[in-house]
């Protein structure tokens, strides 16, 4: 498969996430690039995603993070899910701040793999770093989809 044909299907593997991410898209998730083995995912933060700290709630931090690694590992059309995640926060994210979450696997062997996940804010800060071990299982993540043109 040439280049084009594997940004063609990562780009339809990611159409097919979005249509079924209702998550993502409650919390105003969108996924602004994706490529084999890469995603970014931006999201501004909104009031109701602020703790009583009013700062950024460390879940709706590892969501963001997630998806990306999600739209990253799928971007192959396998079926992967998460088998272990971890997250480090370094510094807080603040309400109206536009968040960039960008994923890129680092290694892919058999079944198993590891993708790093950064998150920054508007300024190219860095809010926090992710790591996610992935696993594929069976199928497409395109199945019952129009193939990539």
């Amino acid at each position: 498969m040439d280049d084009a044909a594997r940004q063609a299907l990562a780009e339809a593997s990611a159409r097919a996430l979005a249509s079924r991410d209702h998550t993502a898209r409650h919390l105003g998730i969108a996924i602004e690039a994706v490529r084999p083995g890469y995603a970014r995912a931006v999201m501004e933060v909104r009031p109701f995603m602020v703790n009583g700290h009013d700062i950024l709630h460390g879940g709706i931090c590892f969501t963001l993070a997630d998806t990306a690694f999600a739209y990253c590992c799928n971007s192959h059309d396998v079926v992967t899910v998460a088998s272990a995640c971890s997250i480090s926060f370094l510094a807080p994210g603040k309400r109206g701040d536009r968040l960039v979450a960008e994923a890129v696997e680092v290694i892919k062997k058999g079944r198993a793999g590891v993708t790093d996940v950064t998150v920054t804010n508007q300024n190219g800060e860095i809010l926090a770093v992710f790591r996610g071990n992935s696993r594929t299982l069976s199928g497409r993540v395109t199945e019952g989809e129009d193939p990539p043109i």
